[in-house]
């Protein structure tokens, strides 16, 4: 499967953003998809995660309550919506998937993964 991940911008402190990732080659149905950041300098971390048949989320704790991760399978779609942004959110997202189980938080496990888009938020 292919991941492009779309909807990156600069944006003020307190704004929103919502990342897109659409697939093809396949659906999202059975596969687990996640986002992840990874800021200059710094490990690629973990953001937000769907399970396979999208019953659960998880999220980081620095994003809990202002992000939200969903899935449209009429669309083949997985979006990131972001409000309350920070600048401590600027990085590149990058949009994960997986067929495997294990922890949706570990970058490890996902199989597939997107270009990468670049959200900037300037204080």
């Amino acid at each position: 499967v292919q991941l492009q991940a779309s909807g990156g911008g600069l944006v003020q402190t307190g704004e929103s953003l919502r990342l897109s990732c659409a697939a093809s080659g396949r659906t999202f149905r059975g596969l687990a998809t996640a986002w992840f950041r990874q800021a200059p300098g710094k490990e690629r971390e973990f953001v937000a995660a769907l399970t396979w048949n999208g019953g659960t989320t998880y999220y980081a704790a620095s994003v809990k309550g202002r992000f939200t991760i969903s899935r449209d399978n009429a669309k083949n779609t997985v979006y990131l919506q972001m409000n309350s942004l920070k600048p401590e959110d600027t990085a590149v997202y990058y949009c994960a998937a997986t067929t495997r189980l294990g922890a949706l938080t570990t970058k490890d496990l996902y199989d597939y993964w997107g270009q990468g888009t670049q959200v900037t938020v300037s204080s």
